[in-house]
């Protein structure tokens, strides 16, 4: 069994994606970001950069558990191993989907979430900083855009690279974005989201915080 420290953002339904994908059994332990609930000592425990999502394995592929692991993608790579599925036996799709997994850890993701932050949250109108993220997450678009002309998948199969990063596709339009614009990312997407995993995934988030 395995505990899910769980908050309905993007990095939080890599997770749920990853689960219900592949059939493990899980529990959702739900953390409040907007309550701070990720600062609560026992949370700080298993997550020391006090960030959601976190998980605890009960019965762990190595040694004695339980086992705690932090960091989406450090999550991803733990459960595809302790699995052996969604991450590519054939060693040069291994390597592309590790490539893709830490494109989407250092880009495709804190840069969008800067876009998200500055656009809309921010106290103040900074037009620097706007543009400056509008830009960047335009142009990670057009390189998963290019990615995906060539390959159906980013791995060619699909893997937790896909997983990684659809979450963050998904408020494309609070982006600014039009998958339009970006019609392999569009074909990727639409693929994606009809997964009935990807369903299940998203049906649990509305469950956990219907607020969202």
């Amino acid at each position: 069994m395995i505990d899910l420290y769980y908050w309905t953002t993007p990095n939080g339904h890599k997770i749920t994606l990853f689960l219900e994908e592949t059939g493990l059994d899980y529990t959702i332990k739900p953390i409040n970001i907007g309550a701070g609930e990720q600062f609560a000592p026992d949370f700080l425990a298993i997550a020391p950069n006090n960030r959601i999502p976190a998980i605890v394995d009960h019965a762990p592929a190595f040694g004695r558990g339980p086992v705690s692991v932090f960091e989406s993608g450090a999550i991803l790579m733990y459960l595809a191993e302790k699995t052996g599925q969604l991450l590519p036996a054939d060693p040069h799709r291994r390597l592309a989907a590790t490539e893709w997994l830490f494109w989407q850890m250092g880009g495709f993701g804190p840069m969008l979430g800067q876009n998200h932050h500055f656009s809309q949250f921010a106290p103040e109108k900074v037009p620097y900083a706007i543009e400056r993220y509008q830009k960047e997450t335009e142009r990670l678009y057009g390189v998963l855009n290019r990615r995906l002309a060539l390959h159906e998948f980013l791995a060619d199969e699909f893997s937790i690279a896909d997983i990684a990063c659809y979450p963050w596709a998904v408020p494309h339009q609070k982006q600014h974005i039009d998958l339009a614009d970006y019609p392999h990312v569009q074909r990727w997407y639409d693929a994606i989201a009809a997964r009935p995993a990807t369903a299940r995934a998203y049906a649990l988030a509305e469950k956990v915080n219907p607020a969202r």
